[in-house]
């Protein structure tokens, strides 16, 4: 596949294509996000209450990962995944009901993977999945560590690509899981080899290529970004 705007469609087919069996809303326009009901998977211990963990300050303004709510943000996800350049990395063209299966799979698990739209500056502008590494098949290919967090992105409107975003919003959204999750160590990745842009993205971004690993549908770079050198970033 071509290089990309970085962080604009990143996504891993691996983990996405061979998820574990199930186990495992969004604002409009902003504003605060809604509390987490005791049985919503992003309330739950697996990804410290991902709903709870409020803004992370950018330059381009406050930036939160809201989890989705289908109800609310269905149309505007399928309107992403059906944009040219968005599916030639994530595969999920087609009617409302193909995206709302992809997100299916995660909101009626355990909490091990949570879909979430990234709000900047109060404007919903792309899709995030963050999900438990360790615990996903993305670890029969790394040397996983227990809580690895990995991310899984796009940036779904035109005009809000190509102008850095992408570095900006990888860097808050690292800063973001190792503020709150306090048992993580680092947060992982794991781009197309083919996708310069995008690993170039995340290595601006404080993240470094760890290795090449052999996924099923393709060749990745680990990239990985640890908690301990942060305050030099």
């Amino acid at each position: 596949m071509p290089p990309t705007d970085p962080g604009l469609c990143y996504s891993s087919d691996d983990t996405r294509g061979s998820q574990l069996p199930p186990e495992c809303g969004a604002l409009p326009e902003g504003g605060p996000p809604p509390a987490a009901s005791p049985g919503d998977p992003a309330a739950g211990p697996l990804l410290d209450n991902l709903a709870g963990w409020g803004p992370a300050g950018t330059p381009a303004g406050p930036f939160t990962l809201v989890p989705v709510r289908p109800d609310r943000d269905l149309d505007r996800i399928t309107g992403w995944m059906n944009d040219p350049a968005v599916a030639a990395f994530w595969e999920l063209a087609g009617p409302p009901e193909t995206t709302a299966a992809h997100l299916r799979g995660q909101l009626d698990g355990d909490g091990r993977s949570v879909p979430c739209l990234g709000v900047l500056a109060g404007v919903p502008m792309s899709y995030w999945e963050i999900y438990r590494a360790d615990l996903d098949p993305l670890a029969r290919h790394y040397p996983a560590r227990p809580q690895d967090t990995g991310i899984h992105l796009l940036i779904g409107g035109a005009a809000d690509r190509g102008r850095g975003l992408g570095t900006l919003l990888l860097r808050a959204t690292a800063d973001l899981v190792l503020d709150h999750r306090p048992r993580c160590t680092r947060v992982v990745a794991e781009p197309d080899l083919r996708n310069t842009a995008s690993v170039a993205a995340f290595l601006s971004a404080g993240f470094h290529c760890a290795d090449e690993i052999e996924l099923p549908a393709k060749r990745a770079a680990l990239m990985i970004r640890d908690r301990a050198p942060r305050q030099s970033l």
